[in-house]
């Protein structure tokens, strides 16, 4: 009886830690997705607004087509009677870009994007391992004006400092000229995984599916995801005192607070419930010029917190 009494006790005890344990747990978690204090927030400096002309430079070979799917897509951005017809659109999630954040910093006037001019370097006059400093150099040499963005574009066989390892694309900006810069990075051959998700399979991660890229390119096609992050992020911060969360030097932007998510139910590894051309089995969530479909980033909403979705 006496060894019974104990083996209950000993039980009551165990089930007590256990209780305790999963308490702590619990709280550790909850400590883990908690929201962080300092949200995506206006730092009072200036955005870029009204017709943003975009220099570009095409760094290393590109095809033709892809050269028009990327070019396309920037046309898209300025709003048509062609583009807005088709829900969900390029325009739409651009509107979304105005009505978050360059609104909010006293812009009164509609901002579209205007593709001012191209040169192409297929050569590469300064060789295919490209230092960040050169690629802002290939930035300035594409000319923009005041108040425009100069977007460098380098092809599959271009290795760039950091590209693949921290970054897929980034954006900077000359005060002294008042223009922004963006680089994007061709990751078909380098990293696909990492930079064309999830039209590739990812590098890291549940090993689901790639999907179908919308325009038949996953280099092309994951060059647009990371462009259209970087615009958000050039048009909204372009000179580091604009809209951003966390530290100055590695700031999370209206793109880059929302990685992995396109559409509602998106979740680590699976990109959401996204628009499915029914000819091609393409996965999409915006309409452009000419009958383009793409793939864009879900953007932040700083006044609810909250990624918000084309579809």
């Amino acid at each position: 009886m006496s060894s019974l009494r104990f083996s209950k006790t000993a039980l009551a005890l165990l089930v007590l830690v256990i209780l305790v344990q999963m308490s702590m747990g619990a709280r550790r978690l909850t400590s883990l997705v908690q929201q962080p204090e300092e949200l995506l927030t206006y730092h009072n400096g200036a955005v870029l607004h009204g017709d943003i002309p975009v220099s570009i430079m095409w760094y290393g070979a590109f095809t033709p087509s892809q050269k028009a799917i990327i070019t396309d897509f920037l046309h898209s951005l300025s709003p048509t009677s062609q583009t807005q017809s088709v829900a969900p659109s390029v325009p739409q999630w651009w509107n979304t870009i105005d009505q978050f954040y360059l609104s909010k910093a006293g812009n009164r006037e509609k901002t579209s994007i205007v593709v001012a001019g191209q040169v192409s370097d297929e050569e590469c006059s300064l060789g295919k391992a490209l230092k960040m400093s050169q690629v802002w150099e290939l930035a300035a040499k594409a000319n923009p004006g005041k108040g425009g963005i100069a977007v460098v574009f380098t092809g599959e066989d271009v290795a760039v400092e950091g590209f693949c390892m921290n970054r897929c694309g980034s954006h900077g900006s000359n005060r002294k000229s008042g223009a922004a810069y963006i680089w994007v990075g061709n990751a078909a051959k380098q990293c696909p995984g990492q930079c064309a998700w999830p039209f590739h399979q990812p590098l890291y991660g549940p090993q689901t599916p790639p999907l179908v890229a919308p325009n038949g390119d996953v280099g092309a096609d994951g060059m647009i995801i990371n462009l259209a992050s970087m615009v958000a992020g050039a048009v909204s911060n372009p000179f580091g005192d604009g809209f951003y969360q966390g530290p100055k030097s590695a700031p999370l932007e209206a793109a880059t607070a929302c990685p992995g998510v396109y559409a509602k139910g998106s979740y680590p590894g699976y990109a959401g419930d996204l628009s499915v051309d029914p000819s091609t089995g393409a996965s999409y969530n915006a309409n452009g010029v000419d009958g383009r479909k793409y793939l864009l980033p879900a953007l932040f909403d700083p006044s609810t917190s909250t990624c918000s979705t084309l579809v």
